[in-house]
């Protein structure tokens, strides 16, 4: 029994790690965790069966275009919040239990239900998955709840033997992970329909994220032309795109780069975006695990989901990209630059339209960048880029 509960309590730790990816990707341990993770996630991208679960399904990189895309942003940093907080309750009240020889907590929360604490880690959880939305994320969080269901009937037997008919009268009026009355409507009593029920539940919650993907790809700013389709991080950046991406694209030095027989993939961004070393590596001062900011960085991912994706990181007034180009101001003097990062792609499948270029088997690699000022179609910088990104070939969102 043992051995089961420590496997059990294992697999746990490592769904929260895998959880907690983006704290770790922004922070300098990035390079130790990826030694160890970064082996899964590619052996999954290299089997078509498995491909999907290293993919997105949420926007991470692109400031979303919808209030409800929006609204879901900002339910996942309301839900981990709440979970947490409930969680440190709960504790408090455990501890002060244990510290005063209190015997089993029946009060507070416990009163109504007999884990509130899984059931926080449940919301927190699922707080995560749509801060940092992996397919993968999701199968995990399904994966805990089965795994914390069976730790709770394990602890309730166990405190069955200890406290005998006082937990059991305890257990007949409470629920285990909802208010008894509720449970009951909800929740089949039996082993085997709630089982049925998690099946259930695993099913909504992966159905639910690849309709999220769908709708997600389908409400982007996008714009294509013959073999190059742009997304633009910035919704109101669409306007530009469709008005001035054309005449960029016959830029001499763009045009030569872009064979036509191949596909193109190109991110419309401002030239201090953020998360550009997602997309590819252009230079150390967007490695962000490179920085000393992830404090800063986390409480902005959390609390301000959207603000760090249009302002760029923290800066030093000093700080300038390789070649000397000063990155404090973005805009050049009388005109707006925006910076082109263009991808080849491959495995797209044919025909479809300019959303396929985003699909979970086609392979985007990075090319080169250009900083162009948008209204003059005058060409600032241009250079080729390795094919890694800033995080090397860990797997990162598309959108």
């Amino acid at each position: 029994m043992k051995g089961k509960k420590t496997a059990l309590t294992t697999i746990i730790l490592l769904y929260f790690v895998i959880c907690l990816e983006i704290l770790i990707m922004i922070s300098p341990f990035a390079g130790f965790f990826y030694s160890v993770f970064n082996p899964v996630l590619l052996t999954m991208v290299d089997h078509p069966a498995t491909r999907w679960l290293t993919a997105f399904f949420l926007p991470h990189m692109v400031v979303p275009a919808t209030p409800f895309l929006v609204a879901v942003r900002l339910l996942g940093s309301g839900l981990l919040l709440a979970g947490l907080a409930i969680f440190l309750v709960c504790a408090v009240q455990i501890y002060t239990a244990k510290f005063r020889r209190g015997g089993a907590v029946v009060g507070g929360l416990y009163r109504f239900i007999r884990h509130p604490q899984y059931l926080a880690l449940a919301i927190s959880g699922a707080g995560l998955a749509i801060l940092w939305p992996r397919f993968l994320v999701v199968a995990l969080w399904c994966l805990m709840v089965l795994l914390y269901f069976i730790l709770a009937r394990d602890e309730e037997k166990r405190m069955l033997r200890t406290h005998g008919e006082t937990y059991r009268t305890y257990m007949e009026k409470s629920g285990m992970f909802l208010p008894r009355p509720l449970e009951r409507l909800v929740l089949p009593f039996s082993a085997s329909g709630r089982f049925l029920a998690w099946l259930v539940l695993a099913g909504l919650a992966l159905g639910s994220a690849f309709g999220l993907r769908y709708y997600t790809i389908h409400h982007l700013s996008m714009w294509e032309r013959n073999n190059v389709a742009a997304l633009a991080i910035l919704p109101e950046d669409g306007f530009k795109m469709e008005h001035r991406l054309g005449d960029i694209l016959e830029l001499p030095e763009i045009r030569r780069r872009l064979h036509p027989e191949g596909r193109y993939l190109a991110y419309f961004l401002p030239r201090d975006y953020v998360m550009q070393g997602m997309i590819a590596d252009t230079g150390d001062d967007w490695r962000l695990y490179k920085h000393h900011h992830t404090l800063a960085m986390i409480t902005d991912w959390v609390l301000h989901p959207f603000g760090h994706l249009r302002q760029g990181h923290h800066h030093d007034p000093n700080r300038h990209q390789a070649g000397g180009v000063p990155v404090t101001e973005p805009d050049a003097p009388g005109g707006i630059v925006r910076r082109l990062i263009f991808l080849r792609v491959e495995g797209r499948p044919e025909p479809t339209d300019r959303f396929g270029d985003l699909g979970l088997m086609v392979t985007r690699t990075p090319l080169f960048l250009a900083d162009v000022e948008v209204h003059a179609g005058r060409l600032l910088e241009i250079r080729d880029l390795p094919a890694p990104t800033g995080w090397g070939r860990v797997p990162t969102p598309t959108f």
